[in-house]
């Protein structure tokens, strides 16, 4: 699959990394260009902006600060994010956060996934974290190279964007 990761502090690069082990194709991008430029050494794309990051991939994964950086990030590229691809969004963006996120989601057509992350730096770059998803069951059987790549648990929290959020905190 190919993978955008939005956001490549500690957790991000982490996951990239477990990503580019399972053999996807990962595109990178971070605000600060200086935090993605090491992946490349790893094998990943390191895009000049979030919306060549995103352009073309099967899956948007999102790690960032908190739900305002995730809402602005995805809203500056929310016309390149493709009819089939799913956006993953695994910041830690409270309950609140999920709901804005849903309906962002919803309100442009976007197929979204809450899964919110449980570990640590180690756990992220050992593709060992656990995964609290929810939202379509389908969508959660697409993305689940992706899940398996970056976790070595998936917790299944319901069907309904935000379940997972609620299930973190």
């Amino acid at each position: 699959m190919t993978v955008a990761v939005l956001g490549t502090g500690i957790m991000g690069s982490g996951m990239a990394r477990s990503l580019l082990r399972a053999g996807h194709e990962v595109r990178v991008w971070n605000r600060t260009a200086d935090r993605a430029k090491p992946l490349a050494e790893d094998g990943a794309t390191v895009a000049a902006d979030a919306s060549e990051a995103v352009r073309g991939a099967d899956v948007v994964l999102t790690m960032l600060f908190d739900a305002d950086s995730v809402l602005q990030v995805v809203g500056a590229v929310v016309d390149q994010i493709g009819p089939d691809a799913v956006w993953l969004q695994t910041s830690t963006i409270g309950v609140d956060g999920a709901e804005r996120a849903a309906a962002f989601a919803a309100e442009h057509g976007i197929a979204a996934l809450d899964a919110p992350v449980l570990g640590t730096k180690a756990p992220a770059e050992q593709g060992t974290l656990t995964v609290l998803v929810s939202g379509d069951p389908a969508l959660v059987d697409r993305v689940r190279p992706v899940l398996d790549a970056i976790g070595a648990k998936t917790v299944v929290a319901g069907d309904r964007f935000g379940q997972a959020s609620a299930l973190k905190l």
